[in-house]
């Protein structure tokens, strides 16, 4: 392979184009076996330009999983309006959640699969993000459940961060199945998920939680 021919372009935009690159190759290629040759190739640059820009294939990926993570959770708080109903509230988050996974299949890989696998340091990375969505989903189900059962004692702090944990693990795992089966629209999967959640919200709210039977 001949010598790469480096365009100039302000350091900020550069860096944006070595993620984009990263991401891609991480994403598809999974962390162990991407490297940095194929990176900087794909980047369009030198692997010592990467290198200069990025240290280590070690902070590369963690510039990756940071910059996913910012973008997931800005989509979701973005897709959110503030004016309308908690349930809807609830709503537009999902299914901007699910959109931003569609649409992002490899940045979602590198979050849902690729940091959580190789490493503590990149676990703990998507662990922070997950634990800010967690407490926005948790402030939404509590204000939702208020809204439509405005008689009712209202759920526990317990219950609500329960109830949002389950929540979001729902939506990290039907996401990847979204993305494994193209024929479903986010759009469809974030209504799937909000008509399984609030039909169990609403009898738990009208005093009809599930109770096991003993046998």
């Amino acid at each position: 392979m001949g010598a790469v021919r480096t365009r100039r372009l302000p350091r900020a935009e550069r860096e944006r184009e070595m993620l984009d690159a990263a991401v891609r190759v991480f994403g598809r290629r999974g962390y162990a076996a991407a490297s940095m040759d194929e990176i900087a190739e794909v980047a369009g640059v030198s692997k010592p330009l990467v290198y200069l820009y990025l240290n280590s294939k070690e902070d590369l990926f963690t510039a990756c999983i940071r910059r996913e993570a910012r973008a997931l959770t800005e989509a979701v708080r973005t897709g959110v309006r503030r004016d309308l109903p908690a349930d809807r509230q609830l709503w537009d988050g999902l299914n901007a959640f699910f959109a931003y996974a569609a649409k992002h299949p490899d940045g979602w890989s590198v979050l849902h699969l690729q940091a959580r696998t190789h490493g503590e340091a990149f676990a703990a990375e998507v662990t922070a993000m997950r634990e800010e969505i967690v407490a926005f989903v948790t402030h939404l189900i509590a204000a939702a459940a208020r809204d439509a059962h405005p008689h009712a004692p209202g759920l526990s702090g317990a219950e609500a961060a329960g109830l949002a944990q389950a929540l979001v693990g729902a939506a990290e795992s039907l996401a990847a199945w979204a993305n494994a089966n193209p024929g479903s629209t986010a759009h469809q999967t974030a209504t799937t998920l909000m008509n399984f959640a609030w039909a169990g919200l609403g009898n738990l709210m009208d005093g009809h939680p599930w109770v096991p039977v003993r046998t």
